[in-house]
């Protein structure tokens, strides 16, 4: 590909950013100044929250350890600001819609209607679903693996109430994956074999995973650096696979072809999304539905390639 190709590719992608916007309806000074107000006096206007009526004097000296300040206090004050900021999202959201406006986001999330202790239900739902495609496929992968196949190997990661720690982790936790799969694309596409050359392609990836991480947690949530920072991720392991797919010929290619088309399409999911249909459903939960069939499709293919390397090398052994 010449050079030329690369330019328009980088600009293509930088008009693909531009429509990334960061959240908009937490820097409303009125649903800041509800927090602020709620987390004081524990009151939105007549709703009373209760998470947030709760006193030091209401902690028995007696009581049992979990009891104790300021462990089961700091759990209730973490239960104060997330039930503020939902009921003040809320009421911020109907406000908008009195004026005609549409739903805005608020800490980089569509205003969901919560379903017990669940944020985003539906996502919770289809994330599991989801857990439950990767247990299976490791499962069938590691008995593949470790009693079918003649060769051995050598031996050598929340949908709950949103805290700022849950928010954290999960952006967090998402990155870290993204960098591990994106080194382990690279060592199998490039079939990096030598413990040196695998620290030559893993530490930079490493080294800009643990930074974005670390800015994330203590300097700026910026919401939209970080979506592009996914999203280069996740672009450059689909096109690495591709050409590698067509490139080494691979028995199982229009099997990879496949899931990565899927995940090209779920990934506009990510970037064009929509507010949640009455409250639950958005594109999130729509881009967590696709992942089912494509976890499966993925682990499919892994345990096809492992089949493929081992009768390679089965071949070259004889």
């Amino acid at each position: 590909m010449g050079v030329g190709r690369w330019v328009s590719l980088l600009l293509a992608f930088g008009c693909l950013f531009g429509v990334l916007d960061a959240s908009a309806g937490d820097a409303d000074p009125l649903y800041r100044n509800c927090v602020v107000q709620c987390e004081k006096t524990g009151n939105i206007g007549d709703h009373a929250i209760q998470h947030c009526k709760f006193s030091f004097t209401d902690v028995p000296l007696n009581g049992s350890w979990y009891m104790q300040k300021p462990l089961y206090l700091q759990w209730k004050q973490l239960n104060c600001r997330s039930d503020c900021r939902y009921y003040c999202m809320m009421q911020s959201e109907y406000q908008r819609e009195k004026l005609g406006l549409g739903p805005a986001k608020y800490h980089g999330k569509w205003p969901f209607k919560r379903v017990f202790v669940f944020q985003e239900p539906l996502s919770a739902v289809l994330s599991a679903f989801n857990l439950l495609m990767h247990f299976i496929g490791w499962l069938t992968f590691f008995i593949l693996v470790s009693y079918k196949l003649p060769l051995r190997p050598q031996s050598r990661r929340t949908y709950y109430e949103d805290f700022d720690l849950t928010e954290k982790l999960d952006y967090s936790s998402a990155v870290a994956v993204l960098g591990y799969s994106l080194i382990l694309s690279l060592l199998r596409i490039f079939n990096v074999k030598d413990e040196a050359s695998r620290v030559m392609f893993a530490a930079p990836i490493l080294a800009f995973v643990t930074t974005h991480i670390l800015y994330l947690n203590f300097y700026e949530m910026d919401y939209g650096w970080n979506m592009k920072v996914c999203l280069v991720m996740g672009v450059s392991q689909i096109l690495m696979w591709v050409i590698w797919g067509g490139v080494t010929r691979h028995p199982s290619r229009f099997k990879l072809w496949t899931a990565m088309l899927g995940c090209a399409l779920a990934m506009l999911l990510e970037i064009y999304d929509f507010p949640p249909f009455h409250g639950y459903v958005d594109a999130h939960a729509l881009w967590h539905a696709t992942t089912i069939p494509l976890t499966y499709l993925w682990w499919s293919f892994i345990k096809d390639d492992a089949k493929f390397r081992t009768s390679t090398l089965v071949k070259k052994v004889k």
